[in-house]
């Protein structure tokens, strides 16, 4: 104790460092006063301290309202819990109060003395001036040294007010006239700072680096102001680019107001300055200096530097992209960047949203500068969908289908539905703000498309209902409110994407449409397909170019007419039609005949004319499935109901046999292949498809892909292909080869059974003539079936047999590797028993 108070005696009164007797009786009185009990009552009255307040400001100031302001306070300074000596407070304030006018400068401890003024004259002081001799006596600190140092150079320190008013300029991006920006700049755009060579006065290095540190603030205005400039006069500049400099712009007027605030004090204080008695005192105490500006531009330091940063992203970033840079700064641990890059979203991000709205709660994509993550195709963007009334349902009626079937609409203006849902609006990830992500901008992207395509291709009269529900889902979209966005966005989708699955299925009966296409153009109605093809069959034998297309057309109304199918819709039989294939030389009716479906918008979009091609295969496929099962059929019935004419050529027995086993081996192909692409792949594949229809989950999309991935695997499994490259049809090309071996077979069985006929014929005819009688006339068949003619059509039946059974051997072995289950599945029915297994055997040990 006795250490720190002589320590304390020293410094206060540098006297005692020479006289030893004062130094001790000074210690003495202060540990008598530490020992005493001065100042400590035994219990603190605060109303009586209070009471003695007032009286004192009612008589150093009668008549104002002081005592009432008094009164106010002290009730409020008795509410705070957070102070524990009040009365102290008081007490310390209310002596402070009550003492005596302040004694005079030369009074003060020598310590304790207001520093000398800065406005010293740069001349050296002179032997006359009696104060620095003085001050010499009383002791002077570090500081005062160096600056009467410097005096006696004639360089001083430059005065603060001067240095101080460039700074302000320097905040504001403008040279002074002791400090400059230099005019060049470095690869960054950066500007150098510097400092004016004044032979009159000196700039410490303290104050320099205070200076920089304040300069930083004007070259990052520089920045900013400079691009809100240049995108002020700029054309073509987006809209959330314009919120960005809006907001920027508002950010900037109140750094002019805290400039205009703090040069206002600067002015009061220079002002003072006027009077020459303590004017560095009043500065300190009230005014503005270097450290006080640098403290007030503290907070305006940092966010010069997020508005530069945000600047210097803009220029490379435009729309969704530089609303995403800026949401990469909010996520950042300092509280003072995430607020402001929170606010600054908030402001930006205005635009972005009301173009989101348009799209999310109308279909309308109203974006002139291209900055939305939904972007139109130029190219379509003038584009309408067809309207059903003007292109297919008011031809029907008139000419049965769809304006004869080959004028097709090549009109500039309009486009197909699949098109137009495809490719007219396109989804831009890098222009996706992260606060909404991929998922939730997938859904924006195809609500805003739903409820394009409902307005403008469905022609939906209920499109205003639709939008009233829409509006009620939420309130205003808003960056600060992510989780309300998030809500509208599934209640949007959830609202578009029903009432477009209504539109199709309800309105324009989508289903019916798919259950016509697998009716008619797979087959699905048995007698319809039995009944065509028997009425078809003996035009279809013909060359193709002896054909005609109202012929055709007229057997398949018949051929309606004549099946269940004639219970179907109007509007669905109407757009049935058969027409042929382009054909080469030589090619018969067979081979180039299919039927047609005809289909308009908003149908299309689903029914594309990829799908419909993809249906056409199908049918090409399952036509020639049924006639060469057809075609086996009617050679099985033919031998069975000759069997009694067979029976008079006893030599050709055991041939019959051989080909009645070759013939019901081909039916046993046949007919496994027929259930199998009826009832596992079509069937299956319906099944599913109506399940998701049924569910009524997702979007239009969804709805396309789900009959996509329908028809790919009915053409994938219907027509075996294989996933192997440049081998993909090599399976349905054996298939198809098999088939031809079959007609081929059918043909040669028939010239048999011709020959067994006249040779039947001829026989009869040899034992009429033997008993007197002539009952036969020779015909030009009969000398085409003759004995010479048998070993060839022996030949023929042998070769086609023999090669029907490798062919299929072969396919049994292919199917057994098939990566497809279901093709495997299928070589297992072709050969259950291990027939070709066991047929392959015997011909190996050979």
């Amino acid at each position: 104790m006795s250490d720190a108070l002589e320590s304390l005696v020293l410094s206060l009164v540098p006297k005692t460092r020479q006289d030893e007797l004062l130094k001790r009786q000074l210690i003495t009185h202060a540990e008598e006063i530490l020992s005493s009990h001065i100042g400590q009552v035994a219990e603190k009255d605060i109303g009586h301290l209070a009471d003695l307040i007032k009286r004192h400001l009612l008589q150093t100031a009668p008549g104002s309202s002081s005592t009432l302001r008094f009164t106010n306070l002290l009730s409020r300074l008795l509410d705070q819990s957070v102070l524990s000596r009040k009365h102290a407070s008081l007490q310390f304030l209310y002596t402070l109060a009550s003492a005596p006018a302040a004694p005079s400068a030369s009074s003060f401890l020598p310590a304790l003395a207001p520093p000398p003024p800065t406005r010293s004259s740069s001349k050296a002081p002179t032997p006359v001036d009696p104060q620095p001799p003085r001050r010499q006596q009383k002791g002077k600190s570090k500081a005062d040294i160096l600056r009467e140092y410097r005096l006696r150079l004639g360089q001083p320190h430059i005065p603060e007010h001067l240095i101080l008013r460039d700074t302000l300029y320097l905040l504001q991006g403008i040279s002074g006239k002791y400090v400059q920006f230099s005019v060049t700049k470095d690869a960054e755009q950066n500007k150098e700072l510097v400092f004016t060579e004044d032979s009159r006065y000196y700039v410490p290095p303290p104050m320099r680096a205070l200076i920089h540190r304040l300069a930083e603030v004007g070259h990052l205005y520089q920045r900013v102001d400079a691009f809100v400039r240049e995108r002020e006069g700029k054309v073509g500049v987006g809209m959330i680019e314009q919120s960005l400099c809006h907001h920027l712009q508002t950010q900037l007027t109140e750094y002019y107001r805290l400039i205009a605030v703090l040069e206002s004090q600067m002015s009061t204080v220079s002002h003072e300055d006027g009077d020459d008695a303590g004017p560095e005192r009043t500065r300190e105490e009230t005014g503005l200096t270097l450290k006080r500006l640098d403290v007030w531009i503290e907070d305006w330091r940092l966010r010069m530097r997020m508005m530069s940063v945000c600047v210097e992203g803009a220029r490379d970033a435009s729309g969704g992209a530089l609303v995403n840079l800026i949401h990469g700064y909010a996520e950042n641990g300092d509280p003072f960047i995430r607020k402001f890059t929170n606010q600054l979203l908030e402001e930006v991000s205005k635009p972005f949203f009301v173009t989101l709205h348009k799209w999310l709660f109308s279909g309308e994509l109203y974006d002139p500068f291209s900055e939305f993550f939904v972007a139109v195709d130029p190219e379509l963007a003038h584009l309408q969908y067809m309207q059903p009334s003007l292109q297919g349902i008011g031809q029907l009626a008139s000419d049965g289908g769809f304006g004869g079937g080959d004028v097709e609409d090549t009109s500039e203006g309009h486009a197909g539905g699949l098109q137009l849902w495809e490719q007219k609006y396109q989804f831009q990830k890098d222009m996706l703000p992260a606060f909404v992500g991929e998922t939730f901008g997938r859904k924006i992207f195809s609500t805003g498309k739903s409820l394009n395509f409902i307005r403008y291709s469905c022609h939906d009269s209920d499109w205003v209902a639709t939008r009233e529900r829409l509006s009620n889902t939420g309130g205003t979209l808003k960056y600060s409110d992510i989780v309300g966005l998030e809500r509208s966005i599934d209640t949007a989708y959830q609202i578009a994407s029903q009432r477009l699955f209504d539109v199709f299925f309800d309105k324009y009966r989508l289903l019916d449409h798919l259950l016509a296409l697998k009716h008619y153009l797979l087959l699905g109605y048995g007698d319809f397909a039995d009944q065509l093809m028997d009425t078809l069959g003996p035009s279809l034998s013909r060359p193709a170019n002896t054909l005609y297309r109202h012929n055709l057309t007229a057997t398949l109304e018949s051929a309606l007419r004549s099946s269940n199918a004639q219970n179907d819709a109007p509007d669905i039989l109407r757009r049935l039609d058969a027409r042929m294939l382009e054909y080469s030389h030589g090619e018969i009716g067979w081979d180039v005949f299919t039927l047609e479906y005809k289909v308009d918008a908003p149908i299309d979009t689903v029914l594309d004319p990829t799908a419909m091609m993809k249906y056409l295969k199908l049918f090409n496929h399952l036509w020639k499935v049924k006639r060469v099962g057809g075609a086996l059929n009617t050679g099985w019935m033919r031998i069975a109901g000759g069997a009694k004419t067979f029976l008079r050529v006893p030599e050709l027995e055991y041939d019959w046999h051989q080909i009645r086993l070759v013939m019901a081996e081909m039916i046993h192909f046949m007919r496994q292949m027929e259930a199998y692409c009826n009832l596992e792949v079509i069937e299956c594949s319906w099944q599913g498809l109506v399940c998701f229809v049924e569910k009524k989950e997702g979007d239009l999309d969804a709805l396309i892909e789900n009959h996509r991935a329908y028809l790919d695997r009915m053409v994938k499994k219907v027509l075996l292909l294989s996933p192997k490259a440049g081998r993909e049809e090599n399976l349905l090309n054996q298939v198809r080869d098999v088939f031809i071996m079959i007609l081929n077979f059918r043909e040669a069985t028939d010239d048999l059974y011709n020959y067994c006929l006249s040779e039947s014929a001829r026989r009869d005819a040899e034992k009429d003539t033997a008993r007197g009688v002539h009952t036969r006339i020779e015909t030009a068949e009969d000398r085409r079936y003759t004995t010479e003619s048998l070993p060839d059509i022996l030949a023929r039946v042998r070769e086609y047999g023999a090669a029907f059974s490798e062919r299929v051997q072969a396919i049994v072995q292919a199917l057994a590797v098939h990566p497809d289950l279901d093709c495997r599945f299928l070589g297992i029915r072709l050969s259950f028993s291990d027939f070709y297994k066991t047929r392959k055997e015997p011909q190996t040990r050979a």
